[in-house]
């Protein structure tokens, strides 16, 4: 029999957030392993469980954490935000998975952060949508910008992760540039702050605006399609039904 391990996607992190599967996979496991922010979201819902951590930047050395613990016969759950495959680390395990024959994965689905920050602006991605980070960690820039370009290209509807931080403070900034060589000003946008936590807040503003605005690494940002419309604060993008 192999050893189990779960690669759970919490959601945004609250309880009511997460998928009964998710809340099942946690109940089911002996052993907790995460980034610390997402342990300390955890932390009272699943106090009697052994949760383990590295900090950031260190993702391989927390997935060769669960493989580890689950040769000891513990049953494992590896814990993501939103979606565990949406920038998360399921594709990672599966890659170091191959010198681990004896171990089974199982990947459990999340709200990743464009589905659960939509929700808070209304319906902004209600049409054909891509995601795109701004992570240039293991993405080169020059991709990126290839990327925003075909995106606004295509009118797709943009939401935006990893928007900023404190080495790229000035990206958002960049990203609008881009997508102003082709998008309107006026163009609908909007972004949403700590979603699903304590302090969620929700902006819209134009394009233009959106260029001037700062925001950090707990944001995601959302850029509208040519039909995309503002109607009493929120974002709305119709699929074209008849009325």
């Amino acid at each position: 029999m192999k050893h189990k391990i779960y690669i759970v996607g919490m959601g945004p992190g609250a309880e009511e957030m997460m998928t009964f599967q998710a809340v099942q996979a946690l109940e089911e496991s002996d052993v907790i392993v995460g980034y610390p922010v997402y342990l300390n979201l955890l932390e009272k819902r699943f106090l009697k469980k052994e949760l383990l951590s590295t900090p950031m930047t260190q993702e391989a050395k927390r997935c060769e954490m669960c493989f580890q613990e689950a040769l000891k016969g513990k049953t494992v759950a590896l814990v993501c935000s939103g979606d565990a495959g949406v920038y998360g680390l399921a594709s990672l395990m599966y890659e170091i998975g191959k010198d681990y024959p004896d171990c089974e994965l199982f990947v459990v689905p999340g709200v990743t952060a464009a589905n659960s920050g939509a929700a808070c602006l209304g319906a902004p991605l209600n049409h054909d949508y891509c995601v795109i980070s701004l992570s240039d960690l293991l993405t080169p820039w020059e991709l990126i910008e290839k990327r925003l370009r075909f995106a606004a290209q295509g009118d797709f509807c943009i939401a935006l992760y990893n928007p900023s931080s404190h080495r790229r403070a000035d990206y958002l900034q960049k990203a609008c540039d881009i997508l102003l060589e082709q998008l309107e000003e006026s163009r609908a946008c909007g972004y949403v702050e700590n979603i699903g936590r304590e302090g969620t807040r929700t902006f819209t503003c134009t394009l233009k605006e959106l260029r001037e605005r700062r925001v950090n690494m707990f944001t995601t940002v959302f850029i509208g399609n040519s039909q995309t419309q503002l109607r009493d604060g929120k974002l709305i993008t119709e699929r074209g039904y008849r009325l």
